[in-house]
Order: C-alpha cells, then structure tokens, then sequence
C-alpha cells in the first residue's frame, strides 16, 4: 500500500538522507508472524542497501498471543546484530508492574496475561487464591531470563528520527513531544485518534487495533491486531516515501 499520494508534496514528513526505517506494530505473542516479517526486512536490506537502517518495534510484545518469550527472544537477537529501536506498550509496563505485585494478576488476565504465563511454561488456574497468584507471579520470576526483565526494564517511550516519532499509543494534543508523559504516550485512545493537530512531527503509532494501515495527515496507526488477525504490519520509510504491508 502505498502511502506518499496521501500527503501534499509540502507537506510530507521525510527521514534524513540515506535512513531506511523498518517500523512494525503490536505484536502481541505472535512470535511467528514476527520471525516472517523479519525475513522480509532482510530480504529487503540486502536489495536496497540503505546506509543507514532503523529497525522501530512500537510496544506490546507480550500477552494475548501464544508465544510471548519467543517475542523477546527473537527481539533481543535481533538487538545484537542490527540497529533496533524497542518501545515500550502497556502490555510491558503492565507485566512489570504484576511481577512487583501479585494482586494484579486477576486484573493481568483480562489483558491476555495467562498466556504470558504459559509461554514461560506456568499453568495458570482460571480463578487463583491469593496464596496460588503469590505462587504464579513468583514462578514467573523463576523463569524469566534475567536478560528478558532487563530488556523490559530498558525500553525507551518514543523515538524521533527526521519528521516521524514513532510511539506506542499516541500524544496528548496540546502538549509539546519533549513534554510527553508516559501515561498519554502508552494509553492515550480517543483524545489522540480524533485530534487533527500537526503535533510537530508525524506520528508513527500502534495500541488501537485498525482492520488496515489508519493513514491521516497527522499520523499512521499500524496495529493491524496480529495476534487475533494473523495481519502483523510492516511499515517502511525513506525519504517521504512509506510503503506498508
């Protein structure tokens, strides 16, 4: 899907020369259709030889899929060998925060976290006791690399490379981007996807699941809902050029 006729010629973000973006939504535990878009990226790297290429994944890596840990292997592999960029979702911030607190585990099962539990080989029950997600929760600490937690722990918020910012969520209309807070740029919903503001850069975002690429003259959502559609999306950016699939 071509994306460049979407945007007057004046008015059209570019990236600095020579930079190729890779930009890739949620992924939400479908390790599989990662690994294939990987292939993709690889494929194209080789014919287009950019001199510079970014790879931006836009957060929520874990949960609602069957294979999260496969998720943040392929991640951290891909980390050593070329140049990423790794955001944070909710979904991150939210498993951070029940591996500091129990309690939330009944609330972690409404946003897909039982499977979390399964990649990393846990059982859940359906309605654990106290004393049983005290039990899940410190399983999982057992079985969570040390290099998984550490690489949850470093996740940036956003990225800015030319005119795109590349986020989770969205931003808060109003608010400059260098004064963004966390809470807005990894849940912000209705307030962000029905503003038309310029914001200051385009927006390259995910978090709201769209049946396809959401293309506006401000920004491009590219939650295609993998894990319950199979249709992970692939957006890449150079020059004023995007090309989604």
């Amino acid at each position: 899907m071509g994306l460049s006729s979407r945007f007057r010629k004046k008015t059209k973000p570019r990236l600095p020369d020579g930079v190729r973006v890779y930009a890739i939504g949620d992924v939400h535990g479908r390790a599989d259709l990662l690994q294939s878009l990987l292939t993709v990226i690889d494929v194209d790297l080789a014919r287009s030889a950019p001199e510079r290429a970014i790879q931006v994944f836009l957060g929520d890596y874990v949960d609602r899929g069957p294979d999260s840990r496969g998720v943040l292997d392929l991640l951290i592999e891909r980390s050593k060998t070329h140049e990423t960029v790794c955001l944070k979702g909710n979904h991150e911030i939210f498993l951070l925060e029940v591996l500091k607190d129990p309690a939330r585990l009944q609330e972690w099962r409404h946003y897909g976290g039982l499977l979390t539990l399964v990649s990393y080989g846990i059982t859940p029950t359906m309605n654990p006791s106290a004393e049983q997600q005290v039990e899940l929760i410190e399983g999982l600490q057992r079985a969570l690399p040390p290099e998984h937690l550490a690489f949850l722990q470093q996740l940036p918020s956003s990225f800015t490379c030319g005119d795109f910012f590349f986020v989770h969520a969205g931003v808060k209309p109003g608010v400059p981007l260098e004064r963004q807070k966390d809470e807005d740029l990894l849940w912000i919903r209705e307030e962000f996807l029905a503003s038309e503001e310029r914001f200051g850069k385009y927006i390259v975002h995910g978090h709201t699941p769209v049946s396809a690429p959401d293309i506006r003259p401000n920004r491009i959502n590219i939650d295609t809902g993998a894990y319950a559609t199979g249709n992970l999306t692939l957006l890449t950016i150079q020059g004023d050029s995007l090309l989604a699939i």
